[in-house]
């Protein structure tokens, strides 16, 4: 039987039927300078920029499982971006954010975080 919390320790479930499910919100808030999002804390994650940014991601599934986030960003193009050298991009360039609105990005990886693709799904959601 299940309890509230359920820790599976990166253990496979085969066969599930999953319904009205919901991801866990990682709320950074303000942000400015070295930002981490800890995959562990949740997979979709919000944030306002106050200043410039330099990300990096961390405790990604491990080599050969594939994970991902949801990046709520709002005010994005206001300040500098700066991304890890592990995200791949369309076409290799990094989008262009709203400076005063919200944006939403997504970021995957199977391979551990040594590559990451990053793609932005909604530019100044309204």
């Amino acid at each position: 039987s299940f309890l509230s919390t359920n820790n599976f320790q990166d253990n496979e479930v085969i066969r599930p039927k999953v319904k009205d499910y919901s991801l866990t919100v990682n709320a950074l808030g303000n942000i400015t300078g070295a930002t981490t999002v800890n995959l562990e804390t949740g997979n979709y994650v919000t944030a306002t920029c106050t200043g410039n940014v330099t990300w990096t991601f961390s405790n990604p599934a491990a080599n050969g499982s594939g994970c991902g986030f949801i990046l709520v960003l709002t005010n994005g193009g206001s300040v500098t971006q700066t991304w890890p050298a592990a995200v791949d991009w369309p076409f290799g360039v990094a989008p262009t954010l709203t400076s005063a609105g919200t944006d939403v990005l997504v970021f995957i990886t199977n391979d551990g975080g040594t590559t990451w693709r990053g793609t932005i799904s909604m530019t100044d959601s309204k």
